[in-house]
């Protein structure tokens, strides 16, 4: 690592620290989204921990561009980045390893193939847990011991003890903050030992971006939204999105328009050439039945006319 990197420049904020990159790739490191638009303060606290060895924890509600955050910033410092996504088929052998029978010289032998954590360990990969509160419990124990500065990781199929590359870094991005999902709108995320989340020594919020700058990525993403035909409906766009987001906070939605969903919707547009044709394929249809009348009748009141 040798490359001095210009926070403000390449990020748009002003760092009080010096961050560092490589200067080389590998296939390991993630690809560049030039749209990509950060948010400042989530902006620092990644960089932090990439810096200082922190372990950053990135909470708020999905389709906010988490991962992708922590992705584009390590895509920028060249750094060698790995995404594991929890859901209920991520088993603790699935990052630790687990012993495999291969053909060798004709015969069958048993030999013991790393996981996901020895790898990232080793060389020095910025770890990056998404779905973090939808972490088992037996799982959620393997990930303790990393979560101290200077862990040491003990694999104990092959009974040795491992330290971790000076570059392993590691983040991990949540709906919710380790407490559980009252409103039921998380299906599936757990409850959080109190003593792990006490070990995440940076915790950052990432909220949906301003109308003014999603809209800018809209446009930049879409070339075709950007003229005086679609230049308005977009604009509409993005204010239909965020009335969805509203409801989904108080709990009257169980589902809303991310950004994904936005850019889905402008690319029908462009094939179907109709706005309430695109929008019922792009996310009326992923709505349930008791409440597609508030998504209809958000449509209405913002297109002046119906779905």
């Amino acid at each position: 690592m040798s490359k001095r990197i210009d926070c403000k420049k390449i990020f748009g904020v002003a760092c009080d620290f010096e961050v560092r990159g490589f200067t080389e790739k590998s296939e390991l490191v993630p690809a560049i989204d030039e749209n990509y638009v950060f948010d400042p303060k989530t902006t620092i606290a990644i960089l932090a921990g990439f810096a200082f060895n922190q372990r950053v924890l990135i909470q708020g509600m999905h389709g906010t561009g988490k991962s992708t955050h922590i992705e584009q910033i390590a895509a920028r410092l060249n750094w060698n980045c790995l995404r594991v996504n929890f859901d209920s088929q991520i088993t603790r052998l699935d990052l630790v390893g687990k012993d495999v029978i291969k053909l060798k010289d004709g015969k069958q032998i048993t030999e013991f193939k790393e996981g996901i954590v020895p790898f990232a360990l080793r060389r020095g990969v910025a770890l990056v847990l998404d779905e973090y509160d939808a972490i088992k419990t037996d799982v959620a124990f393997v990930i303790q011991r990393l979560l101290e500065e200077e862990g040491k990781f003990a694999l104990l199929e092959e009974n040795e003890i491992i330290t971790p590359h000076h570059y392993f870094r590691l983040f991990a991005t949540s709906n919710t903050l380790g407490a559980g999902d009252d409103l039921g709108i998380y299906h599936g995320t757990n409850l959080i030992n109190q003593a792990q989340m006490d070990r995440w020594n940076i915790v950052a919020s990432l909220n949906y971006l301003s109308e003014e700058q999603e809209l800018k990525i809209l446009l930049t993403k879409l070339p075709f939204l950007n003229s005086k035909l679609h230049y308005e409906t977009a604009q509409l766009m993005v204010r239909l999105a965020n009335l969805t987001r509203e409801s989904f906070k108080n709990g009257d939605l169980s589902t809303l328009i991310s950004l994904r969903t936005l850019i889905s919707w402008g690319r029908n547009i462009e094939i179907f050439q109709s706005v309430a044709t695109s929008f019922a394929l792009s996310f009326m249809n992923k709505v349930i039945d008791d409440e597609k009348l508030v998504v209809a009748e958000f449509y209405q009141r913002v297109f002046g006319e119906e779905v």
